[in-house]
């Protein structure tokens, strides 16, 4: 019992480590507009999260990918359609009717529903399900709310590193709980394994394998749900990117009225910015050097400015 409750407390230790968040930067304006997600996003579409978490960094590494984290928008109960999921959630988690809602897996605190305006300051993409029908959506949200109260699988993140780095002192899948075939449901998941088998529970792709048959036909293979990861959405040909940009360009040119700080100014961060003028005139070199001074022609000289266009 000793080393159970030992090995509970280094557990909850290291997860609250691992969801510790850098403060986000409020200096930045956000490139998306929150107000316009709330608008397109519809049920049973996909959201990615692009993290601040330690956690979120060791995913960022492991998938190459600035997304970290996967969540499902199931929408406003009323818009479900089934009065009796309706009348459980409200009872169960305490929800309101008419505010949009997100179930995901979370570090920490297992497979929960969250009211969406959560990530409102957070950059996000919606990636949604190409011809999903509304019976499917249905039985896709059905499918992860029957999920909630599920523990989150730290072993599985842990296996999943193991596995996707590029180096291991361990045969990747020794021992590893990704390869595991355990009959019945599983207790413990991850964001992006329990919404990819939300979706594969109504045979629906996401990164299918396909082989190609001697007499030219064509079988797909579902892939592993546990080998999924956020940046699988993202990439996948059967889901659709939907952007939500402050500044829409429907109309022809409309980029040109951007608010920019200055047109000839780049920035590395908005603390390091600079300005390069034109090329100099090869008569002006020549000028130069009559006067004794060197210098060499088609040389582009280097200013450092402040965010508001000021020399320094």
């Amino acid at each position: 019992m000793a080393a159970v409750g030992i090995r509970k407390r280094l557990l909850g230790t290291l997860t609250r480590w691992l969801n510790q968040e850098s403060s986000p930067d409020y200096n930045l304006a956000p490139l998306s507009s929150f107000e316009r997600l709330c608008y397109e996003i519809r049920p049973g579409d996909v959201i990615l999260v692009e993290g601040r978490s330690r956690v979120s960094e060791v995913i960022k590494l492991i998938t190459q990918s600035p997304w970290t984290h996967s969540a499902l928008y199931i929408g406003r109960l009323y818009e479900l359609g089934d009065r009796p999921l309706q009348n459980r959630l409200v009872s169960e988690y305490r929800l309101e009717r008419d505010k949009p809602y997100i179930i995901e897996a979370l570090l920490g605190e297992g497979t929960v529903i969250y009211p969406l305006e959560k990530y409102s300051k957070e950059h996000l993409r919606i990636c949604r399900p190409k011809g999903l029908s509304p019976e499917d959506t249905g039985k896709v949200i059905h499918y992860a709310v029957n999920r909630l109260g599920n523990d989150y699988d730290i072993r599985h993140l842990l296996d999943l590193a193991r596995f996707m780095l590029p180096y291991a002192i361990l045969p990747r899948r020794w021992r590893s709980s990704l390869f595991s075939h355990n009959a019945g449901i599983q207790t413990r998941t991850v964001c992006s394994t329990m919404i990819g088998e939300a979706f594969q529970s109504v045979r629906f792709p996401i990164l299918p394998f396909a082989e190609k048959t001697p007499d030219n036909k064509i079988h797909l293979y579902q892939r592993n749900p546990r080998l999924l990861t956020p940046r699988d959405f993202d990439f996948s040909p059967y889901f659709d990117i939907v952007k939500y940009p402050f500044f829409n360009f429907d109309d022809l040119s409309l980029y040109r009225r951007l608010p920019w700080a200055g047109s000839d100014l780049y920035c590395n961060n908005l603390d390091d910015c600079y300005t390069t003028p034109p090329t100099v005139p090869d008569s002006v070199n020549e000028t130069g050097n009559s006067s004794g001074q060197s210098s060499s022609n088609n040389t582009a000289a280097t200013t450092s400015v402040n965010p508001q266009g000021e020399s320094s």
